[in-house]
């Protein structure tokens, strides 16, 4: 392990837990020094600290962070490089930091932090140098993510708390940033926003930042760095099965004879029947008069409701491991066998599994950092979902899922993607015994827009400037397939709808739990 220390502008010392070398340095830039470190030291682990830091850090806590070499982790717990209006662009969940908690990222800070001298040594991350330590990180850090780099805000980094200010981005520099690593149009999108909610005019930034080259990272290059390492996981591989069901009784059987044949059996099934017709009875007789390798827990109630249902059978876990199902899936014989492998492997305990449907194929084959979460096609260990729950707010909406990803997000879990193995996802039609729900705002004269679940998701799961932001691209998507032609005229009404999304939003969130 290498420690470089500086002070914002240039290093002003380096440092090494091992007396056997003393690491050299040539220059002072930040950037320059740490790729000469990582040169001609590509075994180590490089970390960088502000001299004002220098009493705060805690070395002993660093191999906890980095438990394989393909990761970037920083932190600082009072700023950001970028400046929130970074939100006006950025429609992930990755850029509201929760500051307490080991969170994935791409907001990257030079305060403190650290990255193996594998990745700095790969020849498209070179290309990304930069004056600007700060650009630097962040840059890496967005074109890396989706390309298999596991990027952290961690606050373990440091003992104490640290008061330290840091550079922020500039107008320009921001611009800049959006040039390089967002389409162009997203340029255009941000002087909007600027206009509309600052009240400024960045006109010259945002033209210079057209003519500045898209930024790439090779995911190949990435590829080369293994990820297994010391992550503490669970002992067993003990599998609980959730699936709510309604009305598709031979979809239900179709997937639990996928289940049966399993080379890796699951041990526990848990079946939550939904049938809102009082006095009726279950649809499933086959759970009883057949032979099953596994326990079945079958839960019958007179409610629907997929959040509810889910709950129910989150309260019945006994496992360490819990496959969330759909009803109307199917899946090889070793797919569990298959996905767990593959879990202990990458060392992550939420993990969102590729659900296709017939016809479909995957376009993202990398294992990477997300923040889309699928409540019937994920594993996730039963440690981190803990009391989590499906928040009913959702019922009958959009966005549950989501919400219950950005949940373990912010209990410290990161959500990882694998690609294989797929799950083939029918689409079967619905099930019998479902009533159309009639929603708060059904007779409402103006009706809401977005729809209020998914304002919901994103009142509570993004920033101020997302939020913004997401209002000047629903105007745009929704201009050409409506019936008012006059902008000025539609964007007035169109607040309208929004004003009334968020009251339902509101109310949602005050009404049910």
């Amino acid at each position: 392990m290498i420690l470089v220390y500086q002070d914002s502008r240039k290093v002003t010392s380096v440092e090494t837990l091992c007396e056997s070398f003393k690491p050299l340095f040539r220059s002072e830039i930040i950037c320059d020094v740490l790729f000469e470190l990582a040169q001609n030291h590509p075994d180590q682990l490089i970390i960088w600290c502000h001299d004002d830091c220098k009493n705060l850090l805690d070395v002993a806590s660093i191999q906890d962070i980095f438990t394989h070499n393909n990761m970037l982790a920083s932190y600082n717990p009072t700023s950001n490089f970028l400046p929130e209006s970074i939100g006006y662009v950025e429609e992930s969940s990755f850029i509201k930091v929760n500051k307490s908690v080991r969170f994935p990222t791409w907001r990257m800070s030079s305060l403190v932090g650290g990255i193996h001298a594998s990745t700095l040594n790969l020849k498209s991350v070179k290309k990304l140098r930069s004056i600007s330590f700060d650009y630097f990180l962040n840059s890496v850090a967005k074109l890396g993510m989706p390309n298999g780099l596991r990027c952290y805000s961690d606050p373990r980094f440091l003992n104490g708390k640290a008061s330290v200010v840091t550079r922020s981005a500039s107008t320009a520099q921001l611009f800049e940033f959006v040039g390089q690593h967002y389409k162009k149009s997203w340029v255009f999108l941000m002087l909007l926003n600027f206009i509309l909610y600052q009240k400024k005019y960045p006109i010259w930034s945002a033209i210079r930042s057209l003519f500045y080259a898209r930024r790439r990272l090779s995911f190949i290059e990435l590829s080369t760095i293994p990820v297994k390492g010391h992550t503490e996981m669970p002992l067993e591989k003990t599998i609980d099965v959730l699936i709510p069901t309604i009305g598709r009784e031979s979809y239900l059987l179709d997937f639990l004879n996928d289940l049966k044949s399993q080379t890796l059996l699951p041990k526990r099934i848990i079946i939550v029947e939904q049938n809102p017709l009082e006095g009726s009875k279950s649809a499933l007789e086959y759970l009883y008069d057949r032979q099953w390798p596994f326990a079945i827990k079958h839960i019958f109630i007179h409610q629907s409701g997929v959040c509810n249902a889910r709950n129910l059978a989150l309260s019945e876990l006994k496992n360490d491991w819990v496959f969330l199902a759909d009803d109307d899936i199917r899946i090889e014989s070793d797919f569990l066998e298959r996905a767990m492998n593959q879990i202990y492997e990458n060392g992550n305990q939420v993990n969102n599994i590729c659900c296709l449907q017939k016809g479909q194929k995957s376009e993202v084959k990398i294992v990477h950092q997300t923040t889309i979460f699928g409540s019937g096609c994920s594993i996730v260990s039963a440690k981190s979902i803990g009391d989590s729950t499906f928040n009913t707010a959702f019922e009958f909406g959009f966005g549950e899922d989501s919400d219950f990803g950005c949940q373990l997000m912010n209990k410290g879990y990161s959500i990882e993607y694998l690609p294989k193995p797929i799950i083939l996802h029918l689409k079967a039609p619905m099930g019998g015994f479902r009533i159309k729900p009639v929603h708060a705002w059904a007779a409402d004269s103006i009706q809401p827009k977005p729809s209020p679940t998914v304002m919901l998701f994103k009142m509570k799961n993004h920033t101020k400037e997302q939020l913004q932001g997401y209002k000047i691209i629903l105007f745009f998507k929704y201009y050409p397939l409506q019936s008012i032609r006059n902008p000025i005229r539609y964007f007035k009404s169109m607040s309208k709808q929004w004003s009334r999304s968020v009251f339902y939003a509101q109310w949602l969130l005050n009404n049910r739990r």
